[in-house]
């Protein structure tokens, strides 16, 4: 049987106006198809629907239909019903076509911060779509707890504990919309206690600067050399944004002697530590590094996401607070968790095992991306050293002091999009600045990696 419009659910606002109803019906329709409120190719309700939804006759709104096809506004076919026809839509008066300039899209991505979205597990993450839905408990679709489903946050908490090292308890866990919205979180929180100052690493993102910055709060660039950030200029701050694990973007691990540091700092100042563990599971030629917050979950405060593991756009993170900590940051949550349903997924996905054979297959695959940027460089460019190499989803290619933004230039010739490492560096990181290329070689597909190869290798100096 064929579903009517009202079945569909199909609504039209209009507003018919002037004298006579067929009149003002006509105008209305006319006036939405000019400024293009209704585009082209628009299905419009049928003419007995949309006489309901206004109260008016049938014949109205036919005859109206019929005007607007005699001139062209609309079209009707039998089969296909009544749309909009393909035509140029003017502007509203007084308002500027203003379109975009899109930046030319490069032929290989090799910027660092997203992985392979082409091997994101689409059947597996369906399945467990599926099977979450169909076991959720009704209420789970009402607001529920502002922490995030005790689903996700048990399954994530027992993830953490057992894979991170993390001293996990699943209602100390609140699950946010990444890392990003768990530091504006912390950052409200420091601003309210009477915190002024962060210290953080004198090269990681400028994004997480800004938004402590945004939040009230000052910023201080805190060296980092081969044995990570070092712990001598906290000075006055109140807490210290870390990536301990794996630091961005040099990609050194934070040396043991500088993590007891770190965390004695914070117990004898009562400062607290912010640890961005963004790809920690992701390692190649060293043990692995557990999350710092196992030294002492009172001081530290644990920040993960699944945009390096699975994708940014899932917009999935977690905070593992400090007790003490825990009822400020809900509060201002403000029901800002991400979607209940994506929630039950990666609960039901890390459950069900499906999140560690995930990571698993993309450790294997990034290892072989690693190697095969390791194997040509040193074929082709002997002379740039690799670093930062040994975990994680980019390299630091180091160049020849002043070429570093020569070689940004020729990459973009060649169709890549590259950052320098300058990019990176804190405005007032003291020390000469270093000339290097943060590769990150998560994001081209696999069938595209010997070219992005061969594109790089060429445009190094």
């Amino acid at each position: 049987m064929a579903r009517s419009w009202a079945t569909l659910g199909v609504d039209l606002h209009l507003e018919p106006t002037g004298p006579g109803l067929r009149r003002g019906l006509t105008g209305a329709l006319r006036e939405a198809v000019r400024t293009g409120r209704l585009a082209p190719g628009t299905q419009l309700p049928s003419s007995r629907t949309l006489a309901a939804d206004l109260g008016i006759a049938r014949n109205t709104v036919a005859d109206a239909y019929a005007d607007l096809v005699a001139e062209g506004w609309l079209t009707a076919r039998q089969g296909s019903g009544t749309r909009v026809a393909e035509r140029v839509v003017d502007p509203p008066a007084g308002a500027a076509v203003r379109r975009p300039r899109l930046p030319a899209r490069p032929a290989h991505d090799l910027r660092p911060g997203t992985p392979d979205l082409a091997s994101f597990p689409r059947a597996e993450w369906l399945r467990a779509a599926r099977r979450a839905v169909t076991a959720a408990p009704n209420d789970a679709l009402g607001y529920g707890d502002p922490r995030g489903r005790p689903e996700l946050r048990t399954a994530l908490a027992g993830y953490l504990a057992r894979a991170r090292g993390v001293r996990a308890d699943p209602e100390s866990l609140l699950v946010c919309g990444g890392v990003a919205h768990g530091l504006v979180l912390l950052a409200a929180v420091l601003r309210a206690r009477g915190v002024h100052t962060v210290a953080v690493e004198s090269y990681g993102l400028h994004v997480h600067r800004d938004l402590l910055t945004k939040a009230g709060l000052r910023t201080v660039a805190l060296p980092v050399d081969d044995r990570g950030a070092a712990p001598g200029a906290l000075a006055d701050a109140g807490a210290v944004l870390l990536t301990p694990a794996h630091q961005f973007p040099t990609g050194v691990p934070l040396h043991p002697d500088r993590r007891a540091a770190f965390v004695d700092w914070a117990r004898r100042t009562g400062g607290l530590v912010l640890e961005d563990d963004y790809d920690g599971e992701f390692r190649y030629d060293r043990k692995p590094v557990g999350a710092l917050q196992g030294l002492d979950p009172d001081r530290v405060v644990h920040l993960g996401t699944a945009s390096k593991s699975l994708a940014p756009g899932l917009r999935l993170g977690w905070l593992m607070l400090p007790p003490s900590l825990a009822g400020d940051v809900l509060d201002g949550i403000a029901g800002r968790t991400p979607g209940v349903l994506d929630q039950l997924t990666l609960a039901e996905f890390v459950d069900s095992g499906d999140y560690d054979r995930h990571v698993r297959s993309a450790r294997l695959r990034y290892r072989r991306r690693r190697d095969a940027l390791v194997a040509a460089l040193a074929e082709r460019a002997p002379q740039v050293q690799v670093t930062g190499i040994a975990a994680g989803l980019h390299a630091v290619l180091q160049l020849p002091p002043g070429t570093e933004q020569q070689a940004v230039r020729a990459a973009a010739w060649h169709g890549l999009a590259v950052h320098g490492l300058s990019m990176f560096r804190h405005p007032h990181a003291s020390g000469p600045p270093q000339d290097a290329l943060v590769v990150g070689y998560g994001t081209p597909p696999d069938h595209a990696w010997a070219g992005a190869l061969d594109a790089l290798c060429r445009a190094l100096p």
